[in-house]
């Protein structure tokens, strides 16, 4: 079996101020381009009209379906292909500057702009579906309560399983992960929709897992070595899942790329949240979960049967690999 660093042994938690400092500007940077620009929801949560169209003409694309739209004042629509290279789905915002918004209005403004632009008998356009605004709230309401019942569910797990000091340490280090995904998703222009939603609760599983197989280790090594200090242990613990860290996470990287470049457009964004998801839910169980848990442990120590868990004192440095 291949195993990179199998031998590892390196000082994670030594860096993890800077850790903290990279991760805290990513954050902020993309927090307040968010406040500045405010969340860009997709249809399904703002409402509008969904229409698919069928090219007869190989000439048409999505670029000229979206230039020729736009030269009419039609914007802020979504295209993508479905099935062949020849089918289209274009879903138009009510505030697309279709008078009306609705179905029927957006399908004439749709019908008359292809017409003039690629003539009358080189496409068609085939059923069309409303989804109204009170949908579109309803939608993000559930999907708030979705992400907070993510985040009750993995400190009620973790305090069962663990100990609450673990219960918090991973609850915090995926917060961080929702996050950095969050000012990344307004860094990249990325529209708030329901596959951006259902990214973001995959990392939520994706980071919850990976910070529960450090916690194990954790927890192995502090019955193994029960007169060791909690800072080697967690350095201990960490380098210990390395190798499969890197085994298991460049391949879930690799999957996510080709998703990004072979997928097309209908499943970029989700494989671009996905990919970042990947990098931060690792960045966060190593930089994020294991120096939380190291802090809880010098302010409220935890029991093991030789009584109060050692804490490192400060300054402390494990030894290095060599």
């Amino acid at each position: 079996m291949i195993r990179f660093f199998d031998k590892a042994n390196y000082d994670f938690l030594s860096v993890r101020n800077y850790a903290y400092a990279a991760t805290a500007l990513v954050a902020l940077v993309g927090l307040v381009d968010l406040v500045v620009r405010g969340i860009e929801y997709s249809i399904e949560f703002t409402g509008g009209a969904l229409i698919q169209i069928h090219a007869t003409d190989p000439g048409i694309t999505i670029g000229g379906i979206r230039a020729a739209l736009a030269a009419k004042g039609i914007r802020g629509i979504e295209l993508s292909t479905f099935g062949t290279e020849s089918d289209f789905v274009l879903r138009a915002p009510i505030t697309a500057g279709v008078a009306g918004g609705g179905v029927e209005e957006t399908r004439r403004a749709v019908d008359s702009t292809l017409a003039g632009a690629f003539g009358a008998g080189s496409y068609r356009t085939d059923q069309g579906q409303a989804i109204s605004p009170k949908v579109g709230g309803e939608l993000r309401r559930k999907a708030l309560i979705a992400v907070l019942l993510s985040f009750a569910a993995t400190a009620i797990y973790l305090t069962f399983r663990f100990e609450w000091r673990f219960g918090i340490a991973a609850t915090l280090a995926t917060a961080h992960d929702i996050i950095l995904t969050i000012a990344f998703i307004s860094l990249m222009r990325i529209e708030i929709s329901l596959l951006a939603i259902a990214a973001v609760l995959t990392i939520v599983g994706y980071s919850l897992n990976d910070t529960i197989i450090v916690f194990d280790r954790v927890r192995e090594n502090l019955r193994k070595y029960k007169r060791a200090q909690i800072y080697d242990i967690l350095n201990r613990s960490v380098n210990e899942v390395l190798p499969r860290a890197v085994l298991t996470h460049g391949t879930t990287v690799a999957a996510t790329m080709a998703l990004l470049i072979f997928g097309g457009a209908v499943i970029r964004d989700f494989a671009w949240i996905m990919t970042f998801g990947v990098v931060t839910g690792t960045f966060s169980s190593v930089y994020i979960a294991s120096p939380v848990l190291l802090a809880i442990e010098h302010k409220w120590p935890g029991e093991d049967v030789h009584g109060t868990r050692a804490v490192a004192p400060a300054g402390h440095r494990a030894p290095q690999a060599g």
